[in-house]
């Protein structure tokens, strides 16, 4: 025996009301697709993130680069009694597509200008340069000469002064330990 047409209609309504409530009610908990793997993403960029930070902070690569007599201080920081290579400053590297930071030590002639901008563009981003000494800094006791600059900031971007004359090993050793705060983060420009 069939049912009425009239209570068949009535359900057909009453069912189709309930799935519009139970669809209204869903929508605010409905999820956008891909939503786990965008978190996860996120989460995962985050992560990255500070482990490239960490590494970038404790494996500095030195472009080995000494111009005149405050190289061979910068020779003796690879002296055993500096232990460098502790820290993770030692490996000097011979060509800038391997290093990604420029330590320059002693004066710069105008004629060297130009090969110390091919090499900082040739290193690896992010790069950082340590000006080693009296001369790489201000010219040193040669910077009323005709052909020495009066600093290396006047071409290249300058992170981290180490002063003296001759700069001894342990003030390019605080400089690497102040370039590591730097990009760290803990200290500011």
């Amino acid at each position: 025996m069939e049912a009425p047409p009239y209570e068949k209609e009535r359900f057909l309504n009453a069912e189709k009301e309930m799935s519009e409530l139970v669809r209204a009610s869903m929508s605010k908990y409905e999820s956008k697709p891909n939503v786990m793997f965008a978190k996860l993403s996120e989460v995962s960029k985050a992560l990255s993130k500070g482990l490239v930070n960490w590494s970038r902070v404790r494996s500095l690569w030195p472009l080995q680069f000494g111009l005149s007599c405050c190289a061979m201080e910068l020779m003796d920081f690879g002296s055993a009694r500096i232990d460098a290579e502790r820290r993770g400053y030692l490996f000097f590297r011979a060509t800038p597509r391997q290093a990604d930071v420029m330590v320059v030590a002693g004066w710069v002639t105008k004629s060297m200008v130009p090969e110390i901008k091919r090499l900082y563009e040739q290193m690896l981003t992010p790069k950082y340069v340590i000006a080693y000494g009296e001369c790489a800094t201000a010219g040193g006791p040669w910077w009323e000469s005709y052909n020495i600059i009066k600093g290396i900031d006047q071409v290249l971007p300058v992170d981290v002064y180490v002063v003296g004359c001759p700069p001894k090993p342990e003030n390019l050793y605080a400089g690497f330990m102040k370039l590591q705060k730097k990009i760290g983060g803990e200290i500011e420009d």
